[in-house]
Parts: C-alpha cells; structure tokens; sequence
C-alpha cells in the first residue's frame, strides 16, 4: 500500500512539474540590476506560483532582442520603444504587451570645463551618441533645438559612441550619452566628480521615449492559451519589480547570483537598482498612452530622416495587463 501511495505521488509531483508552463525571456543587455524584476520574481518564486517555468536569457553588444524574437529564440523580449517600433515599421510584428519602466534614465553627461552649462552651449561641440535605435531621442533633440547632426556649420558633431564613457574621460567629446544606473557612474568611478560635470536628463529637457518594455509577437495574442501565459508572466514580473524597489539591495544580490559572468560588482549593482527603483516607480505594468504618444512624436519629430515615417497602429495592448493587474 505504501508502495502504491508513493508512486501517486511521484505522478501528482510529475504531473504538477509537466503542467508549468515554459516561458523565455529575452533581455536587451547582459545581466544587471537594468532586468532586477525578473530575477527576483524568479528567485522569489513568483513565476512559480503562477505555474511557469521561465528561462531569461542575457543580451549584449551582438544580441538583437527583435531578431531573438522573430527567430522563435524567445517568447518576449525587453526592449525600448524606438527600436521596437522602427522593427515594426520595417514588417516585424512585434507589439508592447507591458511597460515595467515608467521614466526613462537616458541623459548626455558633460565635462563642466567643455563650456556646456546649457543645451544652448552644445553648438559646435561633439557628442557621443549611442546608436543601434538609441539615437532616435537624440536626433529629436538636437531638431527641437535647430541642430544640425549632419556635420554642417552651425550644428553638432556627432560621434558614435560605444558602450562605454571612454570619449568623455580622453576627452574627444564634450557629453556623450549615459544611463542614470550605468555609464554615470563609470565616469564617477574614473575619478571624475559630480562637480565637474553637467548632466542634462532626457526627462527633463521633453524628450524621453519609453524604455524596457516588454514584446511579444503580435500573431501570438490570438492564442488564448500564450495570452493566459503572458498574463501570468507580467503579474509575476511586476510583482518582482515592485519586490526589487522595495528591497534594492537584497534584489542586487539576486541579480549577482545570476551572473555568470563574474562582470558586475556588488556596489555596481547596489548603485545601479537605487537608480533602477526610481525608473519603475509609478507603473503597475500597464502602458501609459500619454507615455506612448509622446515617444511616437519624438521618433516622427526627429528632423529630415524620422525613425518612423507614420504613426504605428496596433503597437501596444493593454489585452494582457488588464487580465494580469484585475
């Protein structure tokens, strides 16, 4: 009778294990403190509360979420909104079931000595700019204040900038382009001080776009089954994040543990997911339209070559977070 009861068991656990359902996740960048939600809603057991089985694979320099994603490599991606609905725009059917980050941490950091006190100053100056769909806030910036950016007198030159701050610390740029939670604080760390710098945060200056979102292919939310999947995954990746802002440290941590890499540092990370917290302050998960629309203007406002040449239809949905947040 033992026998019999234990192996009822062993097919109840069985069964339950087989039941979760799988779920990937594809991040825009390596493993940092930038994806804490989802690494705590993992380690918490968050997903699995809700019966899901999630994988979250790290990016880098020679990832591309979008192609991740029409590949079949992952079921959603995080990824900002510009590039997003650039991919859109060029037939990648891709919509924004999610905005975890409800402020955006993009700003350009600059050399006080450089003679940049205002964004009036940046004329005849050279700034790094990230590009590979970051520059789009960018260009729209230096339109609304009548910038050139082709090299033309009177405008900016405009050096491509990779993901680092070397530009800035040798001195080849007067501001290059940071993340409140990342590249600032490298210049600090390069022996820099805040009193040396200016920093001007694309929030401030009217001119942020949406930044990690979460995507999934559009075709995909007709399936009532991968719609209740994606259902539970936002419930419990918001519930991971609003852990992760209550809990900054503790959630570094979480973040630490999953990298592999032996990259990130504790007071890297600790620093980065204060900074963090401030980001996804104020969103339930749920896509803020006023939000929204203020990044398709800034993409169709970016001067004579416009990321995307008309505004998008169909390139979000609250279909998923009015299930998961009710």
């Amino acid at each position: 009778m033992r026998t019999l009861v234990t192996g009822a068991v062993f097919a109840l656990l069985a069964g339950t294990a087989q039941a979760q359902d799988a779920v990937t996740l594809q991040l825009k960048w390596v493993t940092q403190a930038q994806f804490a939600g989802y690494y705590v809603a993992q380690d918490q057991g968050f997903y699995e509360e809700e019966g899901l089985e999630v994988t979250i694979k790290p990016g880098g320099p020679d990832v591309a979420p979008v192609q991740v994603l029409l590949g079949g490599g992952a079921d959603v991606m995080v990824d900002w909104l510009p590039s997003a609905l650039a991919a859109r725009e060029q037939g990648a059917a891709i919509v924004n079931i999610a905005q975890p980050f409800k402020s955006s941490g993009m700003m350009l950091t600059c050399l006080k000595e450089s003679g940049v006190a205002s964004p009036e100053d940046f004329k005849g100056k050279t700034l790094g700019v990230w590009f590979g769909g970051n520059e789009y806030p960018f260009l729209n910036w230096m339109s609304k204040l009548g910038l050139a950016t082709d090299g033309s007198e009177g405008g900016v030159t405009v050096l491509k900038q990779g993901f680092n701050v070397d530009p800035l610390l040798q001195k080849q740029a007067a501001c290059v382009s940071t993340m409140t939670y990342n590249e600032y604080w490298q210049v600090i760390d390069a022996g820099i001080t805040p009193e040396d710098l200016v920093v001007f945060k694309y929030e401030d200056q009217g001119v942020a776009t949406l930044e990690d979102g979460l995507y999934v292919m559009e075709e995909k939310l007709s399936d009532p089954a991968f719609e209740e999947k994606m259902v539970k995954f936002v419930r419990a990746s918001m519930k991971g994040w609003k852990w992760a802002e209550e809990n900054p440290d503790e959630a570094a941590m979480i973040v630490l543990e999953n990298d592999d890499t032996g990259a990130q540092t504790e007071e890297h990370q600790k620093r980065m997911m204060g900074e963090i917290a401030k980001l996804t302050a104020g969103s339930n998960g749920a896509l803020d339209e006023p939000d929204y629309q203020r990044t398709v203007d800034a993409l169709l406002g970016g001067g004579s070559d416009p990321v995307i040449s008309k505004a998008p239809e169909g390139a979000w949905t609250h279909q998923v977070t009015d299930k998961a947040l009710n």
